[in-house]
Order: structure tokens, then sequence, then C-alpha cells
């Protein structure tokens, strides 16, 4: 069978290869301690599952609207408005398959072959996967420390050509959990937008992103640029990853073509997690998941804490998500060697730096603390003892 030159050219996801290494461990016997994954463990919430309960009864569940039910868009809305600060029309909110399928349908919609597409290096490799799916030319825009592992609107300008048609962020970014300040953001959209070019944001993480220095809570780039692509997930905050349910903010122009994709690229979201993601909009709902955003904050202290005693040094410290970004230099071990031994020896699931771009490659490694604190610990005990024996 000969395939085609765009699945020749997709690179292994390495945070799942070293999950399914770490499987076959588990299936011999050994407990690894899993920080390749980036999934909440603490799972769907409680009203959501009582929900789905309650409409797994027989009842039928047919198609609904490819563009979402219209009270969950305009659940959405309404979420968008008063915990995100963007106060939107639920008309321009579109439901998705999981965030995968908001970015499918945005790269669809915006991108021809040949096309110019700017992203950060490193940036979560399968949102770039999904502009080259449809012919564009990535181009990769080095970041450091310095930028906190984030593109700006000087990197933006400079690197503009008359091939570019937009740009794709993520604030905060997987795999660095850094956040882009939020005038920094609006001059970064800003710059794209006096170019003529589309602005994808992806704001999956953005849940979990921690208050401002002077208390307010984290907002959402729609609110200040209507043009933005703007995608999100019940997959983070909520905790709901293997239920597959996204959505997307576009620009009014945008709505049309957005239904015409969707009906012909998945025909609708889930129905059954749709009527139950309802629940996800309550007091008691939202109380739930702040109480996780807190534990995981307790976590990043932890494992920031951890990782400085046992000597791994991790140069910008995280904002968000659930990520911490580690340069493993000082161990004379590429970062794909630090975890192959790490896995080896120490029984402990990491992610090399290769998996998010080439600048810093085989320098960091992504480390998820999105599992319990007596697995972090272990985890980062067993760390402690690698490097010692190095």
């Amino acid at each position: 069978m000969e395939f085609s030159r765009r699945a020749d050219a997709v690179t292994p996801f390495y945070a799942m290869e070293y999950g399914r290494r770490a499987a076959e461990l588990e299936a011999r016997g050994v407990h690894v301690v899993k920080f390749n994954i980036g999934e909440p463990d603490f799972g769907a919430p409680p009203a959501f599952l009582e929900e789905i309960r309650r409409v797994s009864d027989g009842r039928p569940l047919p198609y609904t609207g490819a563009m979402g039910t219209p009270e969950l868009r305009a659940a959405i809305a309404e979420f968008s408005r008063d915990r995100l600060s963007a106060p939107i029309a639920p008309e321009r909110v579109v439901v998705t398959t999981g965030a995968s399928a908001a970015l499918l349908l945005a790269c669809a919609a915006l991108i021809d072959p040949g096309d110019e597409v700017l992203v950060a290096d490193p940036s979560y490799p399968c949102n770039r996967r999904f502009a080259e799916s449809f012919g564009a030319r990535v181009r990769l825009l080095p970041t450091g420390p310095q930028t906190r592992f984030q593109i700006d609107a000087d990197a933006v300008a400079a690197a503009w050509s008359p091939r570019t048609r937009g740009v794709m962020t993520a604030t905060p970014a997987n795999p660095t959990g850094t956040s882009i300040p939020y005038d920094d953001l609006l001059a970064l959209t800003g710059t794209v937008a006096d170019r003529g070019g589309w602005r994808i944001v992806d704001e999956i993480y953005l849940g979990l992103a921690d208050d401002a220095p002077d208390g307010t809570a984290p907002r959402s780039i729609a609110a200040a640029d209507p043009g933005a692509i703007v995608v999100n997930s019940f997959s983070k905050y909520f905790g709901m990853t293997g239920w597959r349910l996204g959505w997307m903010v576009v620009p009014e122009e945008m709505i049309p073509v957005a239904e015409k994709l969707a009906q012909n690229f998945y025909i609708c979201p889930p129905t059954a997690a749709q009527v139950a993601a309802l629940a996800c909009f309550t007091p008691e709902t939202i109380a739930v998941a702040e109480q996780r955003r807190a534990i995981l904050q307790r976590r990043r202290a932890l494992v920031l804490d951890g990782l400085a005693a046992i000597g791994l040094t991790v140069p910008v410290a995280p904002d968000g998500a659930f990520y911490v970004y580690v340069d493993v230099s000082g161990t004379s071990l590429t970062a794909s060697q630090f975890c192959d031994r790490a896995l080896e020896e120490a029984h402990v699931a990491l992610t090399p730096g290769k998996d998010f771009g080439e600048i810093g490659a085989e320098t960091y490694v992504r480390l998820s603390y999105a599992t319990g604190e007596d697995d972090l610990r272990e985890g980062l005990s067993r760390l402690g003892g690698f490097l010692a024996a190095l």
C-alpha cells in the first residue's frame, strides 16, 4: 500500500510513544510514574457524570446541528462573559468534537497550499500538523526564556513575508505552561491584523491560568479582538478529555463557513456529551473546577521545589496549564537520552523537547504534573536517585 506524502511526513507524537513504552513496562509488573501525558487525573465533574447517566436511559440521541445545540452555545457564551471577561454572541460559538476538531475547521477555512503560517518553537506539535495537512508551510519562530518561550509582536513583524497568511499561538502554552501577558497578546494580534493576517489563539489552558498580579481572572482575547479565532475545550479546565468536546469563537463572517465544514467533516459533536455539558456551567461545577485549579497550583509548587532540590533547572516558572519545561543540559545527556534512561532506569516517563520543535529539542524535557501528589513525590525521588547515579 502506498501512503500519502502527508502521512509519511508526520513524525511520531513522542509523548504517546513514551506512554506506549511505559505501558509495556507496566505489563511486566513495573510501576511507572507518568509525567509524560497532559491529562488531568480528576476526571469529569460529578454533575456532568450524573447527567450522562440520566440521558443514557435509552432515549434517542439524534444528531444535533453541526454547530452544537443552541443551549450549549448560549451557555458557553455566558461562561465566556462571566469567567473570561469576553462577552460574545452565542451565534459565534462553534461546538466541536474536541478542540482538535476546532483547529481542523479553522485550518480548513483559512489555509490554502503554499500559505506560510507562523508558530512558536517550542509549541504543541499537533496544532501545526493541522496546518501542514492543508498545505501550509509552517515556519517555526525560535523563542527562549527571555520571552517566556512565547512569540511576540516584534518577532512576528520581523518574520512576516509576502507568503505569510496567519499566526497560531497558545496561551498558556504546551509544553512550557507559560502565558503571554494580555497587553503583549493584544500587540501580537494587532500586528497580525494590521498585515491582513488571520490569528488562531489556542486558549485551551486559559481556565487553568493564574490570576493577574492585581487579582483579576484570566481574560480571553475574544474580548478585544473580534477577528481572532479563539479555541477552547472542556478537556483541561473541566477534566473531560475522553468526552471529546471543545469549542471555538469565530468572527461573524466565518460562521457559515464553519457550519458548512463541520457538516461535512463530522456531522455534529457527540450529542450526549453536549446535553450533559450544560451541567458544567452551574455554580457547583465551577466551584469544583476552581478547587482543582488550586490543587494544580499546589502541585506546581511541589514540583518546582522538588526539581530545584535534585539539581534540575526550570528557566521559566509556568503560570498556567500543568507543565514544567526542564533544562537537562547540565546532566551531559541529550533530552532524548535523558527520557530514555529515566524510563528504563528510574521508571519515570517524560517527554523530550523534540516533540515540540527544533530550538532546545535536545536541551529541554517536558514534565506534566497532572497526576497525584504521591506520584509526584515518588517520581521526583526516583529522578533524584537517577541523577545521583549519573
